[in-house]
């Protein structure tokens, strides 16, 4: 089975209609009440791996591009995102991919790779591709504090904790602006499942030390 023909099966089973609605509801909340705060409307963003567009869909940029090996995302993306389906990991893509973003976000992408060497390789992906001052954001499942349920999804690989990826930022030369070790819970299926929760959930951030599972980072090319 190719890689993509992999992908496209495991993603399509792993939420049902249904799910994939309510995570796409979630979602909206999550971008407008949150995550816009560090997103000028006039930013050029890239989302690497968010095949689904949940994250792209909802937010308010300029321009908008998403970067992932699913051949299914064309059908997610709103007409406004441009789709690049590479793999940042095989070759060199700066003729491809000449942009120099303001934004990249990466969520829920780096407990899928096979090695801190292609953690290393996607860090410097971003770095190259990020104008002076640009930030990465960064939402992903942080292994101290999710150990219990970490592998209960077959790709996942990599464990990372909130400090092993503050030091491969460091490495890279980004600077640390925003460090949220407990942010949001571990999966979409668990707590706050409704959007009126979430909102709650993310003005309350005493809230996140006991149901956070995923850490927040931001960091910035200085």
């Amino acid at each position: 089975m190719s890689i993509n023909r992999y992908l496209k099966e495991l993603y399509a089973n792993r939420f049902d209609p249904s799910q994939q609605r309510a995570k796409n509801v979630l979602w909206k909340v999550l971008v407008r009440d949150y995550l816009q705060q560090y997103i000028k409307i006039d930013s050029a963003v890239l989302d690497i791996g968010g095949g689904y567009c949940e994250f792209l869909n909802h937010v308010q940029a300029a321009s908008k591009h998403l970067i992932d090996l699913n051949p299914d995302a064309k059908l997610f993306a709103n007409a406004d995102i441009e789709i690049f389906n590479i793999n940042i990991l095989k070759v060199d893509h700066d003729d491809l991919i000449a942009t120099r973003y303001d934004v990249i976000f990466i969520s829920n992408f780096f407990e899928h790779l096979a090695s801190k060497e292609e953690l290393f390789k996607v860090l410097e992906f971003c770095f190259d591709h990020l104008v002076l001052g640009g930030s990465l954001l960064i939402i992903q499942p942080n292994f101290k504090y999710s150990m219990k349920e970490y592998y209960d999804f077959i790709d996942h690989q990599l464990p990372i904790t909130h400090l092993s990826l503050v030091e491969a930022l460091r490495a890279v030369n980004f600077e640390i602006d925003v460090l949220i070790p407990q942010f949001l819970p571990f999966s979409t299926k668990g707590r706050p499942s409704a959007p009126w929760m979430l909102r709650l959930y993310l003005r309350l951030p005493i809230l996140w030390r006991f149901l956070g599972g995923q850490m927040f980072i931001r960091a910035t090319k200085r």
